[in-house]
């Protein structure tokens, strides 16, 4: 598929998934993901306000008195390793809390889609499948984390740091909630998180354009609070339109 074609699509699969969560038979499966979102972002927030100052201070404490006259610009190093280290725990906990919630909603909204009947087993399945699901979100976890590391040291490197690696570091949120979104419905196939990272390296733009949407969204007030269930129905329509038939065979 050609570059543009991939960008449109991803703007596509983004708005498709807020047309999905309007629908009705959808909106029960939808509100308790909100929920779950809106209590971990005031938490946070709350635990973000009160904190910011006594660890940026902790932080600042740390500088040797040799490297003093660069204490403004540890400084907003030092706001932007809280911002990065609060924003991916929203992501972390948000992805272990919500997980079995994010999977059923894609199951439902597949069932939709296909008109092809999934588990119906109702709140039995979803708590026998906990184990599971949250051993998937670890694997997920080792995943992104040594990257983001990665690319946070990188950030220190004179020039490159500068320049190159706000754009890597935007790149890479970006394909990691494309990782994020699409592994529900995925999982919910047992498809292999090798296999599932494989199949969306095969349309990486449409990925990357969808998950670039999804990130800036988390840092909107108020939309922040429904874009879990937003895109787990966009990821969801994403597989079912461009994946499931490579991995689930006709009868």
């Amino acid at each position: 598929m050609p570059i543009l074609q991939q960008i449109q699509q991803g703007f596509f699969y983004f708005k498709a998934g807020w047309q999905l969560i309007a629908q009705g038979n959808l909106r029960r499966f939808v509100i308790i993901p909100v929920l779950l979102n809106i209590l971990l972002l005031s938490g946070l927030f709350y635990v973000f306000v009160h904190q910011i100052d006594a660890q940026i201070q902790s932080l600042m404490h740390v500088i040797p008195t040799w490297l003093s006259w660069l204490s403004g610009l540890f400084y907003f190093v030092a706001i932007a390793l809280i911002l990065l280290v609060y924003y991916f725990t929203f992501n972390t906990l948000s992805g272990f809390i919500a997980a079995p919630f994010n999977g059923l909603l894609a199951e439902k909204v597949e069932q939709m889609l296909t008109g092809v009947a999934g588990n119906d087993d109702g709140i039995w399945a979803l708590i026998h499948d906990i184990p599971r699901t949250m051993q998937r979100e670890w694997v997920k976890v080792v995943y992104l984390v040594p990257r983001i590391l990665a690319l946070f040291l990188l950030g220190f490197v004179p020039v490159l740091g500068q320049f190159v690696v706000p754009l890597l570091i935007f790149l890479f949120n970006s394909w990691s909630q494309a990782v994020q979104y699409c592994d529900y419905p995925f999982d919910n196939h047992k498809v292999s998180f090798p296999n599932m990272k494989s199949a969306l390296k095969t349309q990486p733009y449409m990925n990357l354009t969808f998950g670039a949407l999804v990130m800036l969204c988390t840092f909107i007030p108020f939309i922040n609070f429904v874009i879990i269930p937003v895109a787990t129905c966009g990821a969801t329509q994403m597989w079912v339109e461009n994946y499931r038939s490579q991995f689930i065979k006709k009868a």
